[in-house]
């Protein structure tokens, strides 16, 4: 099902879902230390942050996490345009276009999923952006929000952005209740439909048609492909992060891999160099970083030392990567005893 990627496009076969607070630029590092050929997301950027905000560091990522996305958040054609030249000048392999975030905040500023209802309005969004930039311009919906959630409404905002030059859609197989569910509640109430989302690719072959939500394993994700074109997970790989140590082998098993680690005693004893150098050179604390690896060690014996020790002793004064090194000698390094993720 899955054809070559495009020219100049990251491949989609396999992605990482934009998290806010979770897909920062220290857990990608730690993510693309797992996995060279995943796609990764930043965190969703609002326009007017970008603008009007620290633009450097909100853009900032270093050159190993690539493939990398950039996401937005906003509705304005021209500040959308601006932020998709902005994306193509740092380097990111796409810029990505929200518009499934439910919370009230993003909704008040018309962003997010609340932009379904406005299928003309997310085309003349993308017709700017893509004119302002050369990269991927895609966008990441639902399958529908309260009130707008048949099936002919879904495949009209899809055609009506597709003519706009959209060629990749990423599809949150739910719809978003827009009122009354908090974001959280919008990620598991509202029930999965994946076969709204395989009629989308039956109706449009011709687009690329990436399926989110709900995908715990590694087997769900494989048999998504029969339908769509890739997958894209989001806390499952946030919170058993060892399972992308299998993506390549299983998604990109044509493509040149790297090393991956063999044991996650390897995956997280790779990170300290980096630790090192975020903490003397940037002045970040050893917290920040570790708080996003915390799941490695899931269903491992030890792990929840490990866990309780980085928790307790990570964000205090003068914490640096020995506490990390205290927290992994907590868990013994025999893999087979570990439940898989």
């Amino acid at each position: 099902m899955t054809e070559p990627a495009l020219p100049h496009s990251p491949d989609r076969r396999f992605c990482i879902a934009p998290m806010m607070d979770w897909t920062t630029q220290d857990y990608r590092y730690f993510a693309r230390g797992l996995t060279r050929h995943a796609l990764l997301y930043t965190e969703m950027v609002t326009t007017g942050a970008l603008i009007h905000g620290d633009t450097p560091r909100f853009l900032r990522y270093s050159p190993q996490e690539q493939p990398l996305a950039l996401q937005l958040g906003g509705s304005d054609p021209g500040e959308l345009a601006h932020c998709a030249a902005l994306a193509q000048d740092y380097g990111f392999a796409e810029v990505n276009l929200n518009v499934g975030c439910p919370s009230d905040r993003v909704q008040n500023n018309l962003m997010g999923a609340c932009l379904m209802a406005y299928p003309e309005k997310v085309a003349e969004a993308v017709r700017a952006m893509k004119q302002a930039c050369d990269i991927p311009v895609t966008v990441k919906h639902r399958i529908g929000i309260n009130g707008r959630d048949s099936y002919a409404q879904l495949q009209d905002f899809v055609a009506t952005v597709a003519q706009a030059g959209c060629q990749q859609f990423i599809v949150h197989g739910r719809i978003a209740i827009l009122q009354g569910l908090s974001p959280k509640e919008n990620r598991d109430i509202p029930p999965l439909n994946y076969p709204r989302v395989y009629q989308l690719k039956q109706d449009f072959p011709e687009l690329e048609i990436i399926i989110n939500g709900g995908l715990k394993t590694l087997t769900d994700c494989q048999q998504q492909l029969a339908h769509v074109d890739g997958v894209m997970v989001g806390r499952e790989a946030y919170q058993r992060p060892w399972m992308l140590a299998e993506v390549d082998a299983l998604f990109y098993p044509e493509l040149p891999g790297h090393e991956v680690p063999l044991t996650r005693h390897q995956a997280v004893e790779r990170l300290l160099p980096y630790i090192e150098q975020r903490m003397s050179q940037e002045g970040v604390r050893l917290s920040t970083i570790t708080r996003h690896i915390l799941g490695i060690f899931h269903g491992c014996p030890g792990g929840r030392q490990f866990r309780r020790l980085l928790s307790e002793q990570g964000h205090l004064p003068g914490a640096g990567p020995e506490v990390l090194e205290r927290a992994l000698a907590r868990v013994p390094p025999v893999e087979e005893h570990c439940h898989s993720a």
